[in-house]
């Protein structure tokens, strides 16, 4: 039986494993698509662009087939971290070698590429370097899903109860949101060109790659994992969770799901073009680095995270008690801020939309997370969590990427590179086609909230606590 108070060591885990995952998968999701923008397109001619494909199609396609391999792997390895009852060796040998293969990104160049492959055609070796670079990511994704989506995720429902997973979702949340930050903070100097992104990837790798030798130490597998219940056919075990009387047996979750991937198909919609959106589009339009640093500007941000924080720490408390309504409010909230950035690239109104766009992306993220932790099955974990990335990557980075082409490339918006060639950018038109998709979340939300969003050990310790 799970206590009912986390130890410090798996408080430390899965502190650590998150912030070290989010590094990796934070460098992954934002460094990679500007890696594209910002060094392989960087010198190339307007003819070998036409011959080859736009910077924005080569990141939507790269985080597509990336979502289709970190589902396939999660499916495949979750299902053998049950089978083998052994979560400490996916996760620790995972982690291993997640770091060394983002450590080797920062050596894919044209050049390298047209030595490797003896190519001397300018739009053969753009292509072939943009889908040696997508097939390097999908060499990382493999380990980070199985490190991190198979088997972290699992473990993490294995060593707690519904009564702890607001909080550790809310951890898991504020560890991976900091995360992001660190992430943001080093690759902003090999995004402006101060340090190589070869520094960057083999930096970041370093440190993912020693927390998987950490886990070796400190991981260990818990009751939950070594009692897992799956049967002796392995491909049985795979398919699982498509089986009609299991989707209605846990329907739950299943619109848990479908609700919660409406609101990431959203956000990625913009997300995999949002760094270079900030560098070619907001930076200039504002007149530049210098006039974001303007005091008016610095007041204002601090403002909105002291406000963004309050109603945050307000809401989530609201959520113990209150979770339907505090899931529509996240849904609202976050659309509102959306339509919001679709307005004006003007700093301010950056800066306010982050309000909602942050607070509804906390409610969504904590909430629907906790709830699909709770509806998952005792002792099959690692049977759903493919099932959990078809909702939470697989649609949300196939669709919404190509949602997000399609608005960069009718907006048009241009840059002139180093060869005097014309490179479409996003624009904040992704904004508004992110709020229409994210509306749609209402629709299951309803349904679930019908259904009730109590598991029947949260409503006996309810029970217990009234007494």
């Amino acid at each position: 039986m799970v206590k009912e108070k986390l130890s410090k060591k798996n408080w430390f885990i899965i502190t650590l494993f998150c912030f070290m995952g989010g590094i990796a998968w934070n460098t992954e999701n934002m460094y990679f698509n500007t890696f594209i923008t910002n060094e392989i397109y960087a010198d190339v001619s307007q003819s070998a662009i036409r011959g080859s494909m736009e910077a924005t199609t080569a990141v939507a396609r790269m985080v597509a087939l990336s979502a289709i391999a970190a589902v396939i792997t999660t499916f495949v390895m979750g299902a053998l971290s049950d089978k083998l009852k052994n979560r400490k060796m996916f996760i620790s040998v995972g982690y291993i070698l997640w770091g060394i293969v983002t450590a080797m990104f920062g050596f894919i160049t044209k050049d390298n590429v047209a030595n490797l492959l003896n190519l001397t055609d300018e739009a053969k070796i753009l292509g072939c370097t943009v889908w040696f670079v997508i097939l390097m990511d999908i060499v990382m994704t493999f380990m980070g899903s199985t490190s991190n989506d198979a088997a972290f995720q699992a473990w993490v429902t294995d060593v707690t109860v519904p009564k702890q997973r607001p909080i550790v979702e809310t951890v898991l949340s504020v560890v991976g949101t900091i995360s992001s930050f660190a992430v943001t903070g080093v690759g902003s100097f090999a995004q402006a060109g101060t340090i190589s992104y070869k520094v960057f990837f083999l930096g970041l790798g370093v440190v993912v790659t020693l927390c998987g030798v950490v886990g070796l130490f400190l991981i260990k597998d818990p009751p939950r994992t070594l009692q897992t219940q799956s049967s002796s056919n392995y491909l049985s075990d795979l398919f699982y969770g498509f089986r009609p009387s299991v989707i209605k047996e846990n329907s739950r979750l299943y619109l848990a799901l479908l609700s919660f991937c409406f609101a990431i198909v959203a956000f990625q919609v913009f997300y995999p073009y949002l760094l270079t959106y900030i560098q070619y589009v907001v930076i200039p339009d504002n007149g530049g680095v210098e006039n974001l640093l303007k005091p008016s500007v610095i007041i204002t941000a601090v403002v909105v995270v002291i406000i963004t924080l309050a109603c945050i720490v307000t809401l989530l408390k609201l959520s113990t008690e209150k979770k339907g309504i505090c899931l529509v409010t996240g849904v609202l909230v976050l659309t509102l801020g959306f339509f919001l950035l679709s307005t004006s690239t003007s700093i301010f109104v950056i800066l306010i939309s982050i309000v909602p766009v942050v607070l509804g992306n906390a409610l969504v993220n904590i909430l629907f997370s906790a709830a699909v932790k709770d509806f998952i099955p005792e002792g099959k974990a690692g049977l759903f969590q493919g099932i959990r990335m078809i909702f939470s990557v697989l649609i949300p980075m196939v669709v919404g990427p190509v949602i997000g082409d399609m608005a960069c490339q009718k907006a048009a918006q241009t840059i002139i590179n180093e060869a005097n060639a014309e490179v479409i950018v996003p624009a904040k038109n992704m904004f508004l086609w992110a709020g229409v998709v994210c509306i749609f979340a209402l629709i299951p939300l309803y349904f679930l909230i019908k259904k009730g969003l109590d598991t029947p050990e949260t409503k006996t310790q309810e029970a217990e606590n009234a007494i």
